[in-house]
Protein backbone atom coordinates (compact mmCIF):
# COMPACT_ATOMS: atom_id res chain seq x y z
CA UNK A 1 0.00 0.00 0.00
CA UNK A 2 1.13 3.57 -1.06
CA UNK A 3 0.87 6.19 1.11
CA UNK A 4 -1.18 9.38 0.70
CA UNK A 5 0.25 13.07 -0.49
CA UNK A 6 -0.99 14.20 2.47
CA UNK A 7 1.25 12.42 4.31
CA UNK A 8 4.21 12.44 2.49
CA UNK A 9 3.72 16.37 2.58
CA UNK A 10 3.65 15.99 6.06
CA UNK A 11 7.14 14.07 6.28
CA UNK A 12 8.66 16.19 3.99
CA UNK A 13 7.67 19.57 6.28
CA UNK A 14 8.43 17.10 9.96
CA UNK A 15 12.19 16.66 7.75
CA UNK A 16 12.40 20.34 7.07
CA UNK A 17 11.45 21.46 10.82
CA UNK A 18 14.36 18.13 12.64
CA UNK A 19 16.72 19.81 9.99
CA UNK A 20 16.29 23.22 11.34
CA UNK A 21 16.44 21.81 14.90
CA UNK A 22 19.89 20.00 14.25
CA UNK A 23 20.98 23.17 12.56
CA UNK A 24 20.11 25.28 16.14
CA UNK A 25 21.69 22.21 17.95
CA UNK A 26 24.92 21.65 15.97
CA UNK A 27 25.60 25.94 16.36
CA UNK A 28 24.43 25.64 19.71
CA UNK A 29 26.94 22.76 20.40
CA UNK A 30 29.80 24.20 18.29
CA UNK A 31 29.43 27.79 20.35
CA UNK A 32 28.78 26.49 24.10
CA UNK A 33 30.75 23.69 23.94
CA UNK A 34 34.07 25.41 21.94
CA UNK A 35 33.56 28.33 21.40
CA UNK A 36 35.43 29.28 18.02
CA UNK A 37 35.08 25.51 16.98
CA UNK A 38 32.82 26.14 13.08
CA UNK A 39 29.26 24.14 13.41
CA UNK A 40 30.10 21.82 10.57
CA UNK A 41 33.54 20.86 12.58
CA UNK A 42 31.42 17.53 13.94
CA UNK A 43 29.93 16.73 10.07
CA UNK A 44 34.13 16.52 9.26
CA UNK A 45 35.15 14.71 12.39
CA UNK A 46 33.19 11.88 12.34
CA UNK A 47 34.13 10.32 9.10
CA UNK A 48 37.73 10.86 10.49
CA UNK A 49 36.86 9.25 12.85
CA UNK A 50 34.75 6.44 11.41
CA UNK A 51 36.78 5.62 8.42
CA UNK A 52 40.38 6.28 10.15
CA UNK A 53 42.88 8.18 7.82
CA UNK A 54 42.05 9.71 4.38
CA UNK A 55 42.78 11.67 1.26
CA UNK A 56 40.67 15.36 1.30
CA UNK A 57 39.16 13.57 -1.86
CA UNK A 58 37.38 10.85 0.16
CA UNK A 59 36.20 12.77 2.71
CA UNK A 60 34.91 15.45 0.13
CA UNK A 61 32.61 12.52 -1.28
CA UNK A 62 31.61 11.44 2.12
CA UNK A 63 30.62 15.19 2.97
CA UNK A 64 28.74 15.90 -0.31
CA UNK A 65 30.81 19.15 -0.46
CA UNK A 66 33.07 20.07 -3.15
CA UNK A 67 36.79 19.66 -2.78
CA UNK A 68 37.48 23.66 -2.18
CA UNK A 69 34.74 23.61 0.80
CA UNK A 70 36.42 20.71 2.42
CA UNK A 71 40.01 21.82 1.71
CA UNK A 72 38.58 25.17 3.80
CA UNK A 73 36.78 23.25 6.42
CA UNK A 74 39.60 20.80 7.14
CA UNK A 75 42.63 24.00 7.25
CA UNK A 76 40.34 25.48 10.05
CA UNK A 77 40.16 22.03 11.74
CA UNK A 78 44.04 21.39 11.20
CA UNK A 79 44.70 24.74 12.30
CA UNK A 80 43.00 24.21 15.86
CA UNK A 81 44.76 20.81 16.08
CA UNK A 82 41.78 18.73 15.86
CA UNK A 83 42.75 16.91 12.32
CA UNK A 84 46.45 15.79 11.64
CA UNK A 85 47.94 15.34 8.47
CA UNK A 86 50.98 13.26 6.97
CA UNK A 87 52.20 12.12 3.25
CA UNK A 88 50.39 9.37 1.97
CA UNK A 89 52.56 6.67 1.50
CA UNK A 90 51.02 5.10 -1.85
CA UNK A 91 51.46 9.13 -3.23
CA UNK A 92 53.61 11.15 -2.30
CA UNK A 93 52.15 13.88 -3.64
CA UNK A 94 48.63 13.63 -1.44
CA UNK A 95 48.32 13.75 2.15
CA UNK A 96 46.43 11.81 4.56
CA UNK A 97 44.02 13.49 6.88
CA UNK A 98 43.21 12.01 10.39
CA UNK A 99 42.04 12.88 13.71
CA UNK A 100 44.37 13.95 16.27
CA UNK A 101 43.70 13.33 20.30
CA UNK A 102 42.57 16.63 20.56
CA UNK A 103 39.89 15.65 17.95
CA UNK A 104 38.85 12.36 19.40
CA UNK A 105 38.57 14.51 22.91
CA UNK A 106 35.98 17.04 21.38
CA UNK A 107 34.11 14.32 19.66
CA UNK A 108 33.63 12.20 22.97
CA UNK A 109 32.63 15.30 25.04
CA UNK A 110 30.08 16.94 22.63
CA UNK A 111 29.28 13.12 22.02
CA UNK A 112 28.15 13.54 26.17
CA UNK A 113 26.57 16.48 25.93
CA UNK A 114 24.59 16.13 23.12
CA UNK A 115 23.28 12.76 24.71
CA UNK A 116 22.60 14.69 28.25
CA UNK A 117 20.04 17.08 26.09
CA UNK A 118 18.48 14.29 24.69
CA UNK A 119 17.89 12.40 27.57
CA UNK A 120 16.54 16.11 28.73
CA UNK A 121 14.61 16.65 26.18
CA UNK A 122 12.99 13.01 25.48
CA UNK A 123 12.56 12.80 29.28
CA UNK A 124 8.78 11.75 28.23
CA UNK A 125 8.90 9.28 26.05
CA UNK A 126 9.90 5.49 26.85
CA UNK A 127 12.86 4.12 25.79
CA UNK A 128 10.39 1.94 23.13
CA UNK A 129 9.64 4.85 21.70
CA UNK A 130 13.26 6.16 21.25
CA UNK A 131 13.90 2.76 19.57
CA UNK A 132 11.18 2.68 17.30
CA UNK A 133 12.06 6.55 16.25
CA UNK A 134 15.76 5.65 15.59
CA UNK A 135 15.11 2.51 13.39
CA UNK A 136 12.64 4.91 11.45
CA UNK A 137 14.82 8.02 10.99
CA UNK A 138 17.32 4.63 9.90
CA UNK A 139 15.08 3.57 7.24
CA UNK A 140 13.66 7.11 6.25
CA UNK A 141 17.29 8.14 5.87
CA UNK A 142 18.37 4.98 3.72
CA UNK A 143 15.49 5.31 1.48
CA UNK A 144 15.84 8.86 0.85
CA UNK A 145 19.34 8.44 0.28
CA UNK A 146 18.67 5.79 -2.34
CA UNK A 147 16.21 7.99 -4.52
CA UNK A 148 18.11 10.61 -4.36
CA UNK A 149 21.00 7.74 -5.86
CA UNK A 150 18.63 6.26 -8.05
CA UNK A 151 16.86 9.75 -9.42
CA UNK A 152 20.63 11.41 -10.12
CA UNK A 153 21.13 7.85 -12.36
CA UNK A 154 17.97 7.51 -14.04
CA UNK A 155 16.40 10.71 -14.10
CA UNK A 156 12.47 10.89 -14.39
CA UNK A 157 11.38 12.84 -17.90
CA UNK A 158 9.38 15.44 -17.60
Amino acid sequence: MRITRDTTDRLTVGIGQLLRVGRQLSHRAAHELYGDLPSYGWAVLVPLESGGEQRLSALALQLGVDGSVASRQVAVLERSGLITRRPDPQDGRASLLGLSEAGRAVLAHTRQVRSEWAVAALADWTDDEAELLGRLIERLSADLAAAGVDRALHPVPG
